[in-house]
């Protein structure tokens, strides 16, 4: 928002001329959506400058203004280019608490109740001219004032209520901070922020996003809290174990690294030398304070150190509390055998010995990559359970009866669960909103526990340590739990590799898919990640497939070439909506940034009549492809959702420069408004980072990879974004950072899941379900589903149901090296 206020507001022109304006608040016709930044008009009452007009703009940051009362403002008159003259307010006051008679009759009001005009008298004759600035900054006791427990109860806490926002801007903006900055600090704390500056200016490094430790060690150093006092020291570990494990998504580190990045921290902020043994010290006062978990040679944030225990501990509670119900393995084949025959599908090895797990296992972990079939085996799964349980899978039934649906389908995102649900005709539902969490703090409202008879959650690999609690804690004994990934991708944003780690125990029931179903020699793409996957680039990496590119380029080319393929591909009967860019870094020519700005330009280019307004320093447009960066639980979106924008409303006039000030956004049928700091949450998304993609498929994928991003270079990272491609995959860029992504296979994150699970549990506690290998199924190029020869193929809604559709439908022919000029 600063930038936006240099551009629309800045001063420019004359020497301002400093002075002071009382008046009342005629209109506020501008209010900045992420601060306390507006713009308003004054019928002016009195002044000490030169003007002749008897209205005023004024700008500056204010709090709970009120049209119609009357403020005096100080600051100076300033020259906008654009604007003419305005007055820049460094302050405000309310008149009606700048007199005695004032102050006396403020606190007299009806807002007031139990104090009369006699006690106001008392209490203003005690404090003087600014009574509002030291009940607010250092209240009197009730015996110096001289009055009851109630009185003053109601005194501080309405003064606060009413005064609390123009005071803390005054004095957050005495410390340096932005108006938006001094926004967030104020929501935050609201009447409690003088308290906490105060007591520990270093909790804003905690508890406000994009203030780091070092700003807040600024504020520190002004408010006087010494180099080496205990409480600096502190906060400067507790900020180390922060960005060693939130941010690289590990659950622990080391006291090594620890030590090394507090000392940097410490000495950078104050250029001070800091002994290491007072780091050590002041590591041991947190760790009994409970603010780090020490155990053995790691270092935990506690909350990540209990996730993990919590974790380990429902897994066991779920196998052993209530054992899963014995089935005859023959009987179970002769079930599916008959399942086969009314879908009219025929399941594979791997297929069978997977959905004959899940029932005869109480909790099942089930990967696989691309095209191993695992949308099939859930179909097989639900059908299976209702057969041998009896029950109808008509939802219908259920909601007649008020009754609860007995399988329970749900998946970490939006995108992801309506895909499950489109795949298998049953309803499904985002984790969060399965389990009551519409906070941002990712917690349940309440302690709930599911109801049903299975819980089946796809994309497994994407769910935290923190949201895998809180999902394992709501299951009851009695539930049958599958969890459906692929360990192969990219882990989740939050700390942890959950579903990895449990699949490493090797004491828990598994099924690792490796057979490729519906591949013949015009369909490549799944065998390629398989060869990611384990570290190889085919030797036919650059040859043109029919489904599949590789179009060398640098990265100076890298711009043009996406532009040139993405036209060919819409004029050759694409739809835009189909073809998503993927890239791994924000920054440079080959960078997200840059191709968004581009790629805008093509596929929602302005015209004069289009609607747009600036937005974190985009144009957005009706019409854009935009991306949302967080999880909003309360509205059912969620970090890396993808929605068309469908309305904008701005907030000012200028046509050559509008600002948001609301923006609706479509997202799968989920209208939602965003409005202030929402609007933050948003960006463009023609093209997206590959980590944000996890989770969403794509008819068409094109991903550039270059030597410019080889510090994101990961063979996950990669295999993640080859698997987003459903139908057509366009690979651009140089050979070698291709190549250099294979060579970096290690993860980086440090977690202790797998030991936990391995610490409860005895190797013969468990039988471990591993699928046998059928020789007449197992070559990767054998079509399971086939249609007889010279059937004409008929997309009907039995064959979506079955997971039958050819994806190549209507693209005979085509390949995406038809995509280029020749």
């Amino acid at each position: 928002m600063a930038d936006t206020e240099l551009t629309l507001f800045g001063e420019q022109g004359d020497t301002p001329t400093h002075g002071s304006v009382t008046g009342e608040v005629d209109s506020i016709f501008f209010r900045a959506p992420d601060s306390f930044f507006k713009i308003i008009r004054v019928h002016i009452k009195e002044t000490d400058l030169t003007w002749d007009d008897d209205y005023i703009t004024i700008t500056g940051d204010f709090g709970d203004l009120k049209e119609g009362n009357t403020y005096c403002f100080k600051g100076m008159l300033v020259k906008h280019a654009k604007y003419g003259m305005q007055f820049k307010a460094v302050s405000y006051q309310n008149v009606a608490t700048s007199s005695r008679e004032g102050l006396i009759t403020y606190l007299s009001s009806d807002e007031f109740p139990g104090i009369g005009k006699k006690t106001a008298t008392q209490i203003v004759t005690v404090l003087g001219d600014n009574t509002i600035e030291k009940l607010l900054e250092n209240p009197p006791s009730r015996d110096e004032l001289g009055i009851s427990k109630k009185q003053y109860t109601v005194l501080l806490d309405q003064v606060r209520a009413n005064n609390g926002v123009e005071q803390a801007i005054v004095r957050l903006n005495s410390y340096g901070f932005s108006s938006s900055m001094a926004a967030k600090i104020y929501n935050q704390y609201k009447e409690r922020v003088f308290e906490v500056l105060e007591d520990n200016p270093y909790q804003l490094a905690i508890d406000i996003p994009g203030l780091g430790f070092g700003r807040a060690d600024q504020l520190a150093a002004q408010l006087g809290i010494a180099a080496d006092a205990p409480k600096r020291i502190q906060a400067a570990v507790v900020h180390a174990l922060q960005l060693l494990c939130f941010e690289d998504g590990s659950t622990y580190t080391t006291a090594e690294p620890l030590v090394a990045l507090t000392l940097d921290l410490l000495e950078k902020g104050r250029n001070i030398a800091i002994d290491p043994e007072q780091v050590a010290d002041e590591m041991v006062a947190l760790a009994h304070d409970k603010k780090l978990v020490p155990d053995a040679d790691r270092i935990y944030p506690p909350i990540l150190y209990y996730n993990e225990k919590d974790i380990a501990t429902e897994v066991y509670r779920l196998i052993n509390d209530e054992p899963a119900t014995p089935y005859d393995q023959a009987q179970l084949d002769k079930q599916l055998t008959k399942l086969e025959a009314q879908l009219g599908i025929t399941f594979g090895n791997e297929q069978r010995q997977a959905i004959m797990a899940a029932v005869q296992n109480k909790f099942l972990l089930l990967t696989g990559g691309p095209g191993t079939g695992k949308t099939t085996i859930i179909n097989g799964i639900v059908a299976l359970f209702a057969t041998i349980n009896d029950f109808s899978l008509d939802i219908g039934e259920y909601e007649r009866k008020d009754q609860p649906f007995p399988i329970i389908l749900a998946a970490p995102t939006g995108r992801a669960a309506k895909r499950i649900t489109e795949t298998t005709g049953l309803p499904a539902s985002t984790i969060h909103h399965l389990l009551g969490i519409n906070k941002l703090d990712d917690q349940p409202l309440e302690e709930k526990t599911l109801d049903g008879q299975v819980l089946i959650i796809d994309e497994t690999s994407m769910v935290d340590t923190t949201l895998m609690k809180y999902l394992l804690q709501s299951v009851p004994a009695t539930m049958h739990v599958i969890l459906v990934g692929d360990k192969d991708q990219l882990p989740s944003v939050g700390p942890g590799q959950v579903f990895s780690d449990l699949i490493a125990c090797q004491v828990l029931p598994t099924v690792k898919l490796k057979h490729i179903y519906r591949q013949d020699e015009q369909s490549t793409i799944s065998i390629l990640a398989q060869n990611i996957k384990n570290g190889q680039l085919p030797a036919d990496f650059a040859q043109p497939k029919a489904d599949r590119s590789f179009i060398e380029c640098n990265a100076n080319q890298i711009a043009n070439a996406v532009t040139r393929i993405i036209e060919i591909a819409h004029r050759k009967g694409n739809n835009y909506d189909d073809i998503q860019v993927l890239a791994p870094m924000y920054r440079g020519v080959a960078g997200i940034d840059n191709l968004n700005r581009l790629l805008q330009d093509l596929m929602n280019p302005a015209t004069p009549q289009t609607k747009q307004v600036l937005l974190n320093n985009q144009h957005l447009r009706i019409g854009d492809r935009v991306l949302h960066l967080v999880n909003t639980p309360e509205k059912n979106i969620f970090n890396g959702d993808l929605g068309k924008v469908v309305g904008i409303i701005p907030t000012n006039k200028d046509k050559a420069e509008q600002v948001a000030g609301k923006v609706i956004v479509d997202f799968d049928g989920n209208e939602v408004e965003f409005v202030g700091p929402e609007l933050k949450n948003l960006t463009l998304a023609y093209c997206m980072s590959i980590h944000k993609s996890q989770g969403s498929e794509f008819p068409i994928v094109i991903i550039p990879m270059v030597m410019q991003y080889a510090r994101m270079f990961a063979r996950n990272l990669l295999y993640t974004g080859i698997t987003r491609a459903q139908q057509k995959l366009i690979l651009l860029g140089e050979k070698q950072a291709y190549l250099q992504s294979l060579a970096r296979n290690t993860s980086s994150r440090q977690t202790t899941l797998t030991q936990r699970v391995l610490a409860l549990f005895k190797p013969d506690e468990i039988s471990i379900t591993t699928p046998q290998a059928n020789p007449d199924t197992d070559d990767p190029n054998t079509e399971m589903v086939q249609e007889p020869d010279g059937q004409e193929y008929l997309l009907t809604a039995d064959v979506v149901t079955k997971e039958e559709v050819d994806p190549m439908i209507g693209m005979d022919g085509i390949t995406p090296y038809d995509l280029l000029d020749k």
